[in-house]
């Protein structure tokens, strides 16, 4: 992330006149080259001991059996001189749920019995017998197959006992597959190890130490590594299953759209036409922004929204010579906070909504989203006073003119295709040459405006009048045969994510109709140079989203996701029960908000329902679950506004402005979004608090 270009910061070209340069250049530059030797041979180690200790260790395998079980037996397995080890991880396979049913006691379910014999007796103790049960329900569909793990401690050369029966309705045999597997770590030190990692990923990315896609991928790796030495190393063929296809078919499906939606001009004329509502007013412009973001993630994904949001504005703030940074991160914000309104705006509602056991205990589309979106509409009015506020002492105007601050964006431009090109013909070396000798003189002409440039922009243009008049001289259409057709494929990929949500016959989701949508394109446009439009794709993005998918599932079988949930319900269950709901509220939306800024909240969502929906289920507890989820809901969508990866979005937006030389750090959004983060969770908090604590809402 070192390489940016942005406008604001202090450039490092030759100046004339520069005279202090010649005294300190060469000492920060030996102290600079040293301390950043050092940075890659401590990477680099790291790297060649996490690559030894993964080799170290073989892939684990599971084998498989295949049990048939029934209420008139149960099946036993003896594990009778076990090796020294500190947990047992037993996996089932079959038609199940993770979650408990409505009423557990007439569902079908099988039992799960680790008992543990203490084989050495004294005469002073006898020999102690330890035993753990495990309820597991089935699915009634029995149209899903489903993987469902549980970890057990255990004490060294035990006597260990496991025993399966089961409760059906009818006395018939249920075939399930059951494997078990020895890990050598306990549970807290396999989450003291997750944290850390986790800590040394935001480590890099925070202070820019490396890129934040070699930082994640770094992070995976050193995953792996701890999954290697516990004894759970996965095969590749499983890592690969860990990524999420479907988010990146996404991505690459759309950013192909909006790179040929791009060539028609589309996005300079509504900036043009953003600039002319706004009547030349920053403020209003960025408001309207934020509000059309908010509204539109509320019926489309945040990343779609994003996708088509970013371009636009980008041209928009280069024709006021704003700082595109800041309003972006406005955006972004504003649509992570318009996508919690609705059961399809964010993936956590998705995964809420489509729950088979919560949906049986009345949590249903219409009622989730009336809930939600109450909430979400007292958050965005505080929020929009708070953002103006935040920004109150920020330039959101370019320090410098905007003629000096377009001929650097040229530089960027040259410079960013001339590293495009690769050397490997004689032509494309000189053309590069060309390039990079074209880049020089540019560079040239900065200095020379810099020195002699000393006059300052206004901050308010009054001629805006004349402004849009020349703006719409030169930014127009310039290809309404292109536009009409991205349009006519727009319209139908998004019509299609609509009733892909909606109706149950369409058997496509996001990611595959994002990458039909792109051929259509594809070939309505007669695209000949295929190259120059895969340049506009965010590889470095699609990557990092990769790599990211593989960390937090690693983490996950680290338990580290696991022990948040659990900790949670053991907190609540300690709290008076007068008061159990209210502290459960107030918890269970500043963890989620907190977890869900630090890791990826569709693993942490899908974590929390089954411990939730126990929780609301315990006799010793007694909370209505609907006040449960909405918590869990809010805090894991408002949550990604903490931080630049807490979000899909947010990753996106950086990606796209990074490509366009305006890239933010990840200290820039942090300064924005987590205060924005509080505030918006605050107002949630309190509106759940007065709706189920105070009205009685359930």
């Amino acid at each position: 992330m070192g390489f940016m270009g942005r406008w604001g910061n202090t450039q490092r070209l030759p100046c004339p006149g520069n005279i202090s340069g010649g005294e300190t250049g060469p000492a920060y530059s030996v102290t600079g080259s040293f301390k950043r030797g050092l940075t890659v041979s401590g990477l680099f180690i790291l790297v060649a001991s996490c690559s030894i200790l993964f080799s170290l260790y073989p892939d684990q395998e599971k084998f498989w059996q295949l049990l048939s079980v029934s209420p008139l037996e149960s099946y036993l397995v003896n594990l009778t001189g076990a090796v020294d080890s500190a947990l047992l991880q037993v996996d089932l396979a079959g038609p199940l749920v993770a979650g408990r049913m409505i009423s557990s006691e007439t569902e079908e379910h099988i039992v799960v019995k680790i008992t543990q014999t203490d084989a050495v007796g004294t005469r002073w103790r006898r020999p102690q017998q330890i035993t753990y049960n495990w309820t597991v329900f089935l699915n009634p569909r029995r149209n899903e197959h489903l993987v469902i793990s549980r970890t057990f401690k255990i004490q060294s050369r035990d006597s260990i006992l496991i025993t399966i029966g089961a409760s059906f309705l009818q006395n018939q045999a249920f075939p399930v597959l059951m494997t078990y597997q020895y890990l050598h770590v306990d549970v807290e030190t396999q989450v003291i190890i997750a944290a850390a990692i986790l800590a040394g990923v935001y480590m890099l990315i925070i202070f820019e130490i490396i890129h934040r896609t070699l930082a994640a991928m770094l992070g995976s790796l050193t995953a792996l590594a701890a999954l290697a030495m516990i004894g759970d190393r996965p095969k590749l063929s499983h890592v690969v299953e860990w990524i999420d296809f479907e988010t990146l078919a996404l991505l690459f499906g759309m950013m192909i759209l909006v790179a040929i939606f791009s060539e028609t001009g589309f996005f300079d004329y509504c900036a043009v036409k953003a600039y002319q509502f706004s009547r030349g007013r920053v403020w209003p412009m960025i408001i309207m922004l934020c509000v059309i973001a908010a509204v539109l993630s509320a019926f489309l994904d945040n990343v779609t929204t994003m996708l088509l949001f970013t371009p636009v504005t980008i041209r928009l703030c280069e024709v006021l010579n704003l700082d595109p940074r800041q309003v972006l991160i406005a955006e972004v914000i504003f649509t992570n906070i318009g996508g919690a309104a609705t059961a399809i705006g964010d993936p956590p509602n998705v995964i809420i909504v489509s729950n088979q056991d919560l949906r049986k205990m009345g949590l249903e589309f219409a009622g989730f989203t009336a809930h939600m979106f109450v909430g979400i509409f007292f958050i965005l009015l505080t929020s929009f006073p708070f953002l103006r506020l935040l920004y109150w002492n920020k330039k959101l105007y370019n320090k410098e003119p905007s003629e000096i601050v377009e001929l650097k964006h040229e530089i960027h431009v040259w410079h960013m295709t001339a590293q495009h090109i690769n050397p490997a013909s004689r032509e494309e070396t000189m053309i590069r040459s060309l390039l990079l000798g074209k880049v020089q003189a540019l560079e040239q002409l900065l200095a020379w405006k810099l020195h002699t440039f000393h006059t300052q922009i206004s901050q308010e243009d009054k001629n805006w009048e004349i402004n849009i008049l020349e703006l719409q001289k030169k930014h127009r259409i310039s290809d309404r045969t292109l536009l009409a057709k991205c349009l006519i494929v727009l319209g139908v990929v998004i019509f299609t994510f609509f009733l892909n949500s909606f109706v149950p016959g369409i058997h496509l989701d996001l990611g595959w109709i994002a990458i039909m949508g792109a051929l259509w394109l594809l070939i309505l446009a007669d695209i000949h140079d295929f190259e120059i439009i895969l340049h506009r794709v965010e590889w470095a993005t699609l990557l990092f989203f990769a790599a990211l998918f593989v960390l937090m599932e690693a983490l996950a079988h680290l338990h580290l996701i696991e022990y948040i949930g659990e900790q949670t319900a053991l907190l609540i269950k300690m709290v008076p029960e007068d008061q159990r709901l209210a502290v459960a509220i107030i918890l269970i939306v500043w963890v989620s908000a907190i977890a869900s800024s630090l890791i990826d909240n569709i693993p942490f969502t899908a974590t929390m329902i089954p411990v939730l929906l126990n929780l609301s289920q315990d006799p010793e507890v007694s909370l209505p679950v609907q006040p449960l989820m909405y918590s869990l809901a809010l805090g894991a969508c408002l949550g990604g506004n903490g931080t630049l990866i807490g979000a899909s979005a947010n990753v996106v937006c950086a990606g796209i402005a990074e490509q366009h030389g305006y890239g933010f750090s990840f200290m820039e959004f942090f300064r924005l979004g987590f205060p924005l983060m509080v505030v918006s969770c605050t107002v949630g908090m309190c509106y759940l608090l007065v709706a189920h604590v105070v009205v009685g809402w359930n």
